[in-house]
């Protein structure tokens, strides 16, 4: 189902990575610092693991019972060291893997790419009902969409991962849209690495009307599965 998951985290690469960081002086990492965060990196790996597969399971018992799969494909990501680096520095927080875990909440995360609007709801209440699933956070901009037009349903959940020291609840972001919505997305990402175009502030607002009647034609097309 999990289109593309990160592979397991390697301490010889993270150092490579971190210690080039240093080089350019974005970081002032020592060794037993990146030990911690390659441990950090493997709790926050485990922990978007555990909600895939809940999610897959979920999907599975759902075509099951009804004859129908709301999830079309997920992928899962890791922020990579340096785009944390870069959200610290933004932020203004002292580098340091307790700073980071106690005001960062997307450093795994996955899009849940559904097949019609209902499906994200119905996978929201799924995931959020199971007794080891607590919501951190939830910003709705399906029905409200931000200014751009982009529509989409984010949740920060934490759920337990089990190590040889304990349980340490750790949270995953998830992002749940339609696969119209993905695709709109996708293409407005594009558009925001292309403002030197003299072109890109009248696509923005193209794009922002298209939003609206992709998320109409979404509607039609899910009266109609829901009438078949």
């Amino acid at each position: 189902m999990i289109n593309k998951r990160q592979t397991s985290v390697n301490i010889e690469k993270l150092k490579a990575e971190l210690t080039a960081l240093n080089a350019r002086g974005l970081a002032q990492v020592e060794v037993d610092e990146i030990i911690q965060f390659a441990k950090m990196y493997q709790v926050y790996e485990a922990a978007q693991n555990e909600v895939a597969t809940k999610l897959e399971n979920l999907d599975a018992e759902f075509q099951l019972n009804y004859n129908h799969n709301p999830i079309h494909h997920m992928d899962g990501r890791m922020k990579s060291p340096e785009s944390l680096v870069g959200k610290m520095q933004k932020k203004g927080l002292e580098r340091t893997v307790k700073t980071l875990t106690d005001n960062v909440f997307d450093i795994a995360g996955l899009r849940v790419i559904t097949n019609y609007i209902d499906d994200i709801y119905t996978i929201e209440r799924l995931l959020t009902h199971q007794s080891d699933v607590t919501v951190l956070k939830r910003k709705g901009y399906v029905e409200t969409p931000k200014a751009s037009g982009y529509r989409s349903l984010h949740l920060v959940v934490t759920v337990p991962v089990f190590l040889s020291t304990g349980v340490v609840d750790t949270p995953v972001e998830i992002q749940i849209r339609t696969v119209g919505m993905d695709m709109w997305a996708s293409l407005e990402h594009k558009l925001r690495y292309k403002t030197d175009d003299d072109r890109a502030e009248e696509h923005a607002q193209q794009l922002e009307r298209y939003a609206g009647e992709l998320f109409d034609i979404e509607r039609n097309l899910q009266a109609i599965h829901q009438d078949l």
